[in-house]
C-alpha cells in the first residue's frame, strides 16, 4: 500500500516535472508576442515581425526581421533573425542570432568565438537582455578603415512588469582607426538605472566613464583625455508632479604635445519642470517625428493631425513655463594653455497663479535669464579660427576686453537682453 502511494505521488511529481517547462513555454510565446505589440506599438523608429514561431516542449524555435527606420532620411534597415528559445522551470532563456551569421562568409573578424545575444525571461515580468563581445577584428580593405575590440559585455535587466531597469557596459579598449581619424579608449564603464515616471519619462542616476579617450588624425599630434566621466541624475519630487534633472562631465587632463591641462568641467539642470507638461511636449514630437518619417516614406500625414500636433506643442509649452522652471548650464570650465575659459547661463519662468495663467499670451515675455563668459585675450590672438569667431562679437561689442579676459555679461527681462550694456529687443517667438 505504501508502496503505490510512493509510486502515485512520484509520477505526479514526474508529470509536474514534464508539465512545467510545456507551460514555460506556452506563457513566453504569449510574453513573445505581446512584447512584439508592445515595441511596435509604442514607436515608429523599430518594427519587429514574427515570421514563424514553432514551440516544444523543452525547446522553441522562431524566427522573424527586424526593421530600423532612420529618422532623419526616412531610410529602412532590415536584418532577419533566428531564436533558440529553451524552456525550465520558471522562465526561459532565447538565443539570437542573425540568418545571414554574424560575420560575412570567409570574414575573420571572431578570432575566437562569435558574440552571444541572450534574453532570460521569468515568469514573474523579469527579463535579462546581455551581449556577450569577443575579440573582434575588422579591416574594410577598400577604405582602409579597421575595428580592434577586446570585447566587452553589455546587459540590460528589466523588472517590476517593465517599470524598472538597469544598465550596465564594460568595454577594456577599443581602436578604430581609417586614413583620416584614429580614436581610442580604454576602460569604458556605464551604468544605469531606471524607474518610470509617466509617458516617456523615466528618473533614475547614471554614469559613465572612460580612463583614457584618444583623438588624433594624419600629420596631427593626438588629444589624450584623461578620466572621463559624465554623471547625471533626473528624480521626481512633490508627489511625482515636479522633475529635477541634472548632467555633467568632468574631464581630469587633457594632454597635447607633451602638455597637460586641467580640470575641466560642464554642468547642465533643469530644475522644477511640471512633469504632466513635460509628459505631453514629449509625446507630441514623438508622434511629430513618426509622421515626418512617414511622409519621407511616400505617405501624406493627414493635416488635421498636424495642426492638432502643434497646438499640442503649443499648450503644452505654455502650461510648462506657467507652472515655472529653471535651466541652463551651471558651469562651463574649460583649462587652455593660454588661460581658463569660464562660463555660466540660466533661464527661468516663475510660477503663475491660475488667473495669471489664463491671460498669459505669450512665454517669452515672462523669460528671464543671464548669461556670464569668460575668454582669454590671446585665444583669440593665437588662433585665426578662434578669432574668425570672436572678431563679429567684439565689433558689436557683444563681447568686451577687460584686462586680459574677454568678457561677456548679460541679462533678460521683458522681452530685452542686455549684453555688455547693448540692449537687444527680443522677438515673441513662443
Amino acid at each position: 500500500m505504501k508502496l503505490t502511494k510512493w509510486l502515485v505521488a512520484g509520477g505526479i511529481v514526474l508529470a509536474c516535472a514534464a508539465l512545467t517547462p510545456w507551460g514555460v513555454g506556452y506563457l513566453t510565446e504569449q510574453q513573445w508576442h505581446r512584447a512584439m505589440l508592445d515595441v511596435n506599438s509604442a514607436q515608429p523608429f523599430m518594427q519587429v515581425e514574427t515570421r514563424n514561431y514553432q514551440r516544444g516542449l523543452l525547446r522553441s524555435v522562431a524566427a522573424g526581421t527586424l526593421v530600423i527606420t532612420d529618422p532623419a532620411r526616412g531610410e529602412t534597415y532590415q536584418l532577419d533573425f533566428q531564436v533558440n528559445v529553451s524552456h525550465g522551470l520558471t522562465g526561459s532563456t532565447l538565443d539570437f542570432r542573425p540568418e545571414a551569421g554574424w560575420q560575412p562568409e570567409d570574414a575573420n573578424w571572431f578570432p575566437e568565438n562569435p558574440p552571444k545575444l541572450t534574453l532570460a525571461v521569468r515568469l514573474w515580468g523579469s527579463a535579462t537582455l546581455e551581449l556577450e563581445a569577443p575579440v573582434t577584428t575588422i579591416d574594410h580593405p577598400a577604405s582602409g578603415e579597421s575595428l580592434r575590440s577586446s570585447g566587452g559585455v553589455a546587459r540590460l535587466s528589466i523588472g517590476s512588469a517593465g517599470e524598472a531597469a538597469d544598465m550596465l557596459l564594460v568595454w577594456p579598449a577599443l581602436v578604430l582607426s581609417g586614413p583620416g581619424l584614429e580614436l581610442a579608449l580604454s576602460d569604458l564603464h556605464i551604468e544605469q538605472s531606471l524607474s518610470w515616471l509617466t509617458g516617456d519619462l523615466w528618473t533614475g542616476e547614471g554614469k559613465a566613464s572612460i580612463e583614457t579617450l584618444s583623438i588624433g588624425g594624419p600629420g596631427a599630434a593626438p588629444v589624450e583625455l584623461h578620466g572621463v566621466a559624465l554623471t547625471s541624475r533626473s528624480e521626481a519630487r512633490d508627489d511625482d508632479q515636479r522633475l529635477d534633472s541634472a548632467l555633467e562631465l568632468t574631464v581630469d587632463t587633457a594632454t597635447y604635445e607633451d602638455q597637460t591641462y586641467g580640470p575641466h568641467r560642464v554642468g547642465v539642470t533643469i530644475d522644477n519642470v511640471d512633469v504632466a507638461s513635460w509628459s505631453a511636449f514629449s509625446t507630441a514630437m514623438t508622434e511629430m517625428q513618426a509622421l515626418a518619417v512617414t511622409a519621407r516614406q511616400g505617405a501624406r500625414p493627414g493635416f488635421e493631425r498636424q495642426l492638432a500636433l502643434m497646438h499640442q506643442v503649443n499648450e503644452s509649452v505654455r502650461s510648462l513655463a506657467a507652472a515655472g522652471f529653471s535651466a541652463g548650464v551651471r558651469e562651463l570650465l574649460v583649462d587652455t594653455p593660454e588661460g581658463r575659459i569660464e562660463g555660466s547661463l540660466e533661464i527661468a519662468h516663475p510660477e503663475l497663479a491660475a488667473d495669471e495663467k489664463d491671460t498669459m499670451l505669450m512665454v517669452m515675455q515672462g523669460l528671464t535669464g543671464n548669461v556670464d563668459f569668460s575668454m582669454p585675450v590671446t585665444l583669440a590672438e593665437d588662433y585665426p579660427a578662434v578669432r574668425l569667431q570672436v572678431a563679429p562679437l567684439l565689433k558689436s561689442g557683444l563681447l568686451a576686453p577687460r584686462d586680459d579676459q574677454l568678457v561677456m555679461e548679460g541679462r533678460m527681462k521683458d522681452l530685452v537682453l542686455d549684453l555688455n550694456g547693448y540692449q537687444i529687443p527680443l522677438p515673441p517667438l513662443l
